[in-house]
């Protein structure tokens, strides 16, 4: 599976109404959402540069998997915007209290509201490698970070699209388990847990989460069509000068990181690996088999080139 870039002339965008279709589509709304990549930048001038991150894709595309492997590799912080809403519930903030009001009345956070929870952190990076999940999830959003980020000299500098065929991800719900506490995702066919039922880390069970079904995941996946084609749309316009937008396809996570990674290798150069992460690599390196897995995985990538508050975000 690879990935393709593309001057922002030659971007087409399908319209929003196939983006709708239902889950019985799903192939056909697939190939119909083919967002290509603008590059009004080459990889040559983002040498030095921050990464300011976003990545898109439908329910269980595995943008947490993917999200927990860079940070796990990259000196890369990731954030979570109803962590960071919790936090400052928690800590009574300006912000913290009027979203607690909010909240009790069972409404949506404004737009507003939840730029003030983002910005407050984001503004305290400096030039730190960030990925920000949660936030923007509508077009309104995306236009208020983007001159939030802008107005700071700070913009976006990658956006990520998740290209997975609808009855992929049906399928592979359908296998899912998760530990709660920790966030991590074992699948029965190509990621199963050491031992079945069981966290490999820690040892405690595992569970399904309810949203799991079909019926539930028909709904999200419209959902995810209505709110999220018109910002990928927005990042892949013209408009949109500063920050790359890319498609990155497969049908598992393992087939989609090695694409993510040499993105992320090969623009942000600047962007360092953990230690731990080098040590990892050198120990795996010294058995042939999996040096000869990490040559074939660089060269894809080389080719592809109350409540709880946050059920309250828009």
């Amino acid at each position: 599976m690879n990935f393709l870039f593309a001057r922002a002339p030659s971007i087409r965008i399908a319209p929003t109404a196939t983006a709708r279709r239902s889950i019985s589509h799903s192939v056909s709304v697939s190939k119909a959402l083919p967002f290509y990549l603008n590059t009004l930048r080459s990889a040559e001038q983002n040498d030095g540069k921050v990464l300011r991150m976003l990545m898109f894709g439908k329910p269980g595309a595995g943008k947490g998997t993917l999200s927990a492997r860079l940070v796990k590799k990259y000196d890369i912080l990731s954030l979570s915007t109803g962590d960071l809403l919790r936090q400052h519930i928690a800590e009574r903030t300006e912000v913290g209290r009027q979203a607690e009001e909010i909240v009790a009345q069972g409404s949506l956070l404004p737009d507003d509201v939840m730029l003030k929870v983002v910005a407050s952190k984001l503004e305290s990076l400096n030039n730190r490698h960030w990925i920000l999940d949660g936030f923007p999830r509508t077009l309104g959003q995306g236009k208020l970070l983007d001159a939030h980020l802008q107005n700071q000299n700070a913009p976006l500098s990658l956006v990520v699209n998740l290209d997975v065929a609808d009855n992929v991800i049906l399928s592979r719900i359908s296998d899912r388990w998760v530990h709660l506490p920790s966030g991590r995702v074992y699948n029965m066919s190509y990621n199963r847990p050491k031992v079945d039922g069981f966290d490999d880390e820690t040892g405690e069970p595992l569970t399904r989460r309810p949203d799991d079904n079909p019926e539930i995941f028909s709904r999200r996946l419209k959902q995810f069509y209505d709110s999220t084609s018109p910002l990928l749309a927005y990042y892949a316009s013209p408009v949109n000068k500063l920050a790359r937008l890319i498609t990155l396809q497969g049908e598992t996570s393992d087939e989609i990181w090695p694409q993510l990674d040499a993105v992320v290798r090969r623009s942000f150069p600047g962007v360092r690996e953990r230690i731990s992460s080098i040590s990892q690599r050198r120990y795996s390196l010294s058995d042939p088999f999996a040096m000869e897995r990490e040559k074939r995985a660089i060269k894809r990538g080389a080719a592809s080139d109350g409540p709880d508050p946050s059920k309250f975000l828009n």
